[in-house]
């Protein structure tokens, strides 16, 4: 059986001087060797020595040496400088309003804890398959994204970045959407650039078609629900053809399909008004959608004041110590439902018109020659390693 370890990364900052991070099984014996050896934590997990004095600085060395024997630890030097001030320099030069943080994964099990978020299916993928990463760095804008930013592992220098979501996804083998990692240069100036105008054009465009995916699952789960309660209102019997012997029956099924197709129809509310802003169909083939996405603006535009009434009450219900009983909460998405269902009737109707002209403006794509698949909008890539199963440890 393994013994456990436990490990102090040193690397250098230019502002904080000698920078030590500990990890391993029992990180706990890293950190009181730093510790004892005079190293000062910050809030973010790191532990820092000035460098301003020399004859100090050869004293914290040795000291650290002593006290990582002492407590079983091992000292690795790095050959990068300090990952904190990488992410900070990259997101300074993005365009927008960027900040990077660092994060410490000290246990080994930590690290699992990235990939329910993880967005990605290449080599940032496999690189947290297959190697130890104690620490990285999240670059995040004022718009909420975020992007997973480690040392590329196996290389002595470099970088590798990719996507954070906090949304729902598909497994990101199977998503063809799934946005690429990128291998970033080891100058922050040059990784910027790479950034900018490689890796956010395509995470705009997959984050563009993760929209729309969402949206149309969204109205298909709807569809199949009318279409059954449509064929046995119609039928006049159950789906297992036993007569429905009272019409009370089909009120019933009508406010449990509205309870239903609101939690489905609250995605589109949400997604679709900017997918439709940015649809120009003068500019496809199709000039004649211009009338079906006037129809599935106004319906959204119809559809506002129940939305606001569902995120105020929301709101509300969480911000007071209790909570609404499951039925009372059924009986408002009903009666929200129910108010919009001539909304989601033109969302039916239109469904296939929308997609056509949502694929077709996807951010900085040429408009679609044809009706495009979702899954054949980028080839699959080849599936790396199964990860280890996601724990929740910190």
């Amino acid at each position: 059986m393994p013994t456990p370890s436990a490990e102090i990364t040193l690397t250098t900052s230019r502002a904080l001087g000698l920078v030590a991070i500990a990890s391993g099984e029992e990180y706990q014996q890293a950190h009181r060797a730093l510790q004892d050896a005079g190293f000062r934590r910050l809030s973010n997990g790191v532990f820092v020595s000035p460098l301003t004095d020399a004859r100090s600085a050869r004293y914290t060395a040795s000291a650290l040496v002593h006290h990582a024997h002492k407590h079983g630890a091992t000292i690795t030097p790095s050959p990068r400088p300090y990952l904190g001030d990488i992410g900070t320099e990259i997101a300074a030069c993005l365009p927008g309003a960027w900040s990077a943080r660092l994060e410490i994964y000290s246990h080994p099990l930590w690290q699992e804890d990235l990939w329910p978020a993880l967005w990605e299916a290449g080599d940032l993928y496999r690189a947290l398959v297959e190697h130890r990463v104690p620490f990285a760095s999240v670059l995040k804008n004022d718009t909420g994204s975020e992007l997973l930013l480690i040392e590329r592992p196996g290389h002595r220098s470099g970088y590798l970045l990719g996507a954070l979501t906090e949304h729902e996804k598909e497994d990101p083998h199977d998503d063809p959407t799934t946005p690429p990692s990128i291998v970033l240069p080891a100058d922050p100036q040059l990784a910027a650039h790479a950034v900018t105008h490689t890796f956010l054009p395509a995470y705009r465009r997959a984050l563009h078609h993760r929209d729309v995916n969402i949206v149309l699952r969204s109205l298909e789960r709807i569809r199949e629900e009318h279409q059954a309660l449509q064929a046995v209102k119609d039928s006049g019997r159950y789906s297992d053809g036993v007569p429905l012997g009272d019409s009370r029956v089909i009120a019933g099924m009508e406010r449990d399909f509205a309870d239903r197709a609101w939690l489905s129809f609250a995605d589109v509310l949400d997604h679709a008004p900017l997918l439709l802003a940015r649809c120009r169909p003068t500019a496809t083939p199709w000039p004649q959608d211009a009338a079906a996405l006037t129809r599935l603006r106004e319906a959204l535009a119809h559809s506002q004041d129940a939305r606001n009434e569902w995120n105020d009450t929301r709101r509300d219900l969480y911000a007071i110590p209790r909570t609404l009983p499951a039925h009372e909460w059924s009986r408002v998405r009903g009666r929200l439902g129910l108010a919009v269902l001539p909304a989601i009737e033109t969302w039916l109707a239109d469904g296939g018109t929308f997609e056509r002209q949502a694929r077709a403006a996807v951010p900085g794509g040429p408009a679609a020659l044809s009706a495009a698949s979702p899954h054949v909008l980028t080839a699959r890539p080849v599936p790396p390693p199964t990860p280890p199963a996601a724990s929740a440890h910190r």
